[in-house]
């Protein structure tokens, strides 16, 4: 095998998640995706990938959240004044520039 490989593929998971959540990185290194979209295999490698992006970004220690607030980089931002998954937030913007963007589904 020549490098790059990956010794640890990215657990993905189907889960029936909450209405207009696609996917979700999690802390852990899975990743959930809707089971509404798994039939469209287009859709769920960008989600994938989107969502491997999170994953990256919480090993580099730039990304951390819990129930309340998301953390990026030192900055406390509270779930309850924004909106989740929208572009223009500093952790999603980085998602967005590095994939295709599933907002298109």
């Amino acid at each position: 095998m020549n490098p790059p490989f990956s010794l640890f593929p990215t657990p993905v998971y189907e889960r029936d998640l909450p209405e207009g959540v696609l996917g979700k990185g999690n802390k852990n290194g899975t990743i959930l995706i809707s089971e509404d979209i798994v039939d469209d295999k287009e859709q769920t490698k960008s989600i994938i990938d989107h969502e491997e992006i999170h994953i990256d970004q919480i090993k580099r220690g730039d990304l951390d959240y819990d129930d309340k607030n998301v953390y990026w980089k030192g900055k406390t931002y509270p779930r309850s004044k924004m909106k989740e998954g929208s572009p223009n937030l500093p952790w999603e913007r980085e998602a967005y520039s590095k994939t295709d963007n599933y907002n298109k589904y």
